[in-house]
């Protein structure tokens, strides 16, 4: 992999994120002679693990750590990680909330055990989940899908181990009917922990502060229907197949798509930075895996003005800043219990995060911000070197604030985990303002690939029946700034990549991604 033109392609994706590669894999696999363009040096954008010089032979992950729709989503089902020699560890507890005062809260990946945590709350938490799960890729296809059908309702069969086959739009389901229940009671769920009426199933403190940290992976205001329906689709995920992480880290997942992309004649160059049309090579389609406002950029005047106007105007919401530490043991939990986590949602009560991120929403900084924080070396021992482990945490921050985030951090790991300062041997924060600069979608620490909402969850990057084409040109968006949005699950890149063989090569045919 180097730098230089590349050689004429039918198809040349800008950027090797999980989309980018999710759309290169599926190009390549129809037959199509496809390039890779990355401006970095490495490979996998949010998916990429590094050795960043914090200590001897210790690898970090760079954005995504936990992968939650690695077995779930329809893209990654099919492609099965797994059988590429992918090892996805899952830990039984999939995500944990310390507490000032009393026991963690835990979510198990087993309903009933989760549910005896909650006390007062048990029966009204195994009510709330038990209709979810009992067709969960029901809700992963609605949620993935293309926001332009209706996701098919029945599917193959699959094991507890989350390694399920099928066609990548088929969920597995019981059946149509189960299906339709599952969804029906999906909706009312989010129509109720997304609104002011959120407190009114529970009694505990407990519930309601576990379902508003994982509701927190959609930074937003809360509650709200973009953050309730992220939070509850994880969280179902949770007491599914759990979540998991890759062994020896992200850059394992990018690694199985570019073995499958160039086993199959595909092509890719770091290196390459792509700014205007005259850096692309000549192709009959052009898929960006880059902001919205990137792939307007590039284009330029060969993009439609109301096109253009379009994706520049989905904005970018708030920012998330990093934090990279390394650790001379364990984090020291005040509740032991969260160390079987493999995440924790650091932010006390619901009411706590609740204010923290609609100071983040409104523009400031707030004093104790939502951490989110994952020790893979509990997991995975190939992470721990010498006795040093990598710890991996992010705050939730202004939009492109300046701020760097370790003192917020290491105070809210402190605040729940005395000793925590004690077991820092290394540290290494990047504010929100410089998330881009080592993958420039991350622009002012988006995460999410631009602004979240109801509408623009369906209407993204912009009010038009094809979210993906770019009107007027061979070009089209597969990154999380069109639909379903964000999220390690390649789908944006599946479905634009569909959308490429059916319209430019007039391939309608399926295309199998199996081993």
């Amino acid at each position: 992999m180097s730098a230089g033109p590349a050689r004429d392609a039918d198809a040349v994706i800008v950027g090797s994120g999980p989309n980018g590669l999710a759309a290169a894999v599926v190009l390549a696999r129809a037959g199509l002679s496809v390039v890779v363009l990355e401006a970095e040096s490495t490979l996998g954008g949010g998916a990429r693990t590094l050795d960043l010089g914090l200590a001897p032979g210790l690898v970090h992950d760079l954005c995504s750590a936990v992968h939650p729709l690695a077995v779930a989503s329809p893209f990654f089902r099919e492609f099965d990680l797994r059988s590429r020699g992918v090892q996805l560890v899952t830990p039984e507890v999939s995500y944990g909330q310390p507490f000032d005062t009393g026991p963690a809260a835990l979510a198990h990946r087993d309903l009933g055990r989760t549910a005896a945590g909650m006390g007062p709350d048990a029966r009204a938490w195994e009510r709330f989940f038990r209709p979810l799960l009992a067709a969960p890729d029901a809700l992963v296809a609605a949620a993935l899908g293309d926001k332009r059908s209706l996701p098919p309702l029945t599917g193959g069969a699959g094991g507890r181990d989350g390694v399920r086959r099928g066609a990548p739009d088929g969920p597995r389901s019981a059946d149509r009917l189960t299906a339709i229940r599952a969804l029906g009671s999906f909706g009312l769920r989010v129509a109720g922990e997304g609104t002011p009426l959120w407190n009114l199933p529970w009694r505990t403190e407990r519930a309601k502060a576990l379902l508003t940290g994982v509701a927190t992976h959609a930074i937003g205001r809360q509650p709200s229907l973009t953050t309730a329906g992220t939070g509850l689709l994880l969280a179902t995920l949770a007491h599914a197949d759990g979540w998991p992480i890759p062994r020896g880290g992200s850059q394992a997942i990018t690694d199985a798509l570019v073995a499958d992309l160039t086993a199959h004649g595909g092509e890719v160059r770091t290196g390459v930075r792509v700014r205007s049309v005259e850096d692309l090579p000549p192709a009959r389609a052009v898929l960006f895996d880059t902001t919205a406002e990137a792939a307007a950029a590039v284009l330029g005047d060969a993009l439609p003005a109301r096109v253009g106007r379009g994706l520049r105007g989905l904005g970018h919401g708030p920012g998330a800043a990093k934090v990279d530490l390394v650790l001379d043991g364990p984090i020291p939990w005040a509740d032991p219990r969260l160390g079987d986590a493999g995440t924790v949602h650091v932010g006390g009560t619901r009411a706590e995060m609740a204010a923290a991120e609609a100071q983040v929403v409104a523009g400031r900084m707030p004093a104790r911000p939502v951490v989110l924080v994952s020790d893979p070396g509990r997991f995975d021992a190939s992470r721990v070197v010498d006795g040093l482990r990598p710890v991996w945490a992010y705050a939730h921050v202004p939009a492109d604030c300046p701020i760097d985030p370790t003192r917020s951090v290491l105070a809210q790991i402190e605040r729940f985990a005395p000793g925590f300062r004690e077991r820092v041997v290394a540290v290494r924060g990047t504010p929100a303002s410089r998330m881009a600069e080592h993958n420039a979608n991350l622009v002012g620490g988006d995460i999410s690939g631009g602004r979240l909402g109801p509408a623009r969850l369906v209407a993204r990057p912009r009010w038009a029946w094809e979210t993906k084409r770019l009107a007027g040109t061979s070009a089209y968006l597969c990154s999380a700034a069109t639909t379903p949005g964000p999220g390690v699950h390649g789908m944006a890149g599946f479905h634009a990549a569909r959308d490429v063989l059916a319209q430019r090569f007039g391939i309608r045919d399926g295309v199998s991604l199996g081993v």
